[in-house]
């Protein structure tokens, strides 16, 4: 062993939550998530039903290549990109609206930034 983290296979696209869009619009506002220690992430989703699995079927979501994420690093500037995370209840979205909190976890991101 070589004292590296393995590494992870990341799928070739991803979900990713973002805010409802209106018909006409022509950018993505992606959800960032507070983590408990004050980093900003971004989390993503491998397959549509663990998406909807860990965020609600309340929350809007884009498809995205995994390649394009750079281009959101860019642009957000978050901190951590997390994979399949699970969103508590109380903290998903209701009625379309976001719900407030920090992100359930900061231990084991998929990938950094």
């Amino acid at each position: 062993m070589n004292g590296t983290a393995p590494s992870i296979p990341f799928p070739p696209v991803v979900y990713v939550p973002c805010s409802a869009m209106s018909a006409g619009d022509e950018t993505v506002s992606v959800d960032l998530r507070p983590t408990r220690d004050g980093r900003t992430a971004l989390l993503v989703y491998s397959a549509l039903d663990r998406l909807v699995g860990c965020c609600g079927d309340r929350q809007p979501w884009v498809v995205m290549a995994t390649a394009s994420l750079d281009t959101v690093q860019e642009a957000t500037r978050f901190d951590l990109l997390l994979l399949d995370v699970d969103i508590p209840p109380e903290l998903r979205r209701r009625d379309g609206q976001p719900a407030s909190g920090t992100c359930p976890s900061t231990g084991s991101p998929s990938a950094t930034r």
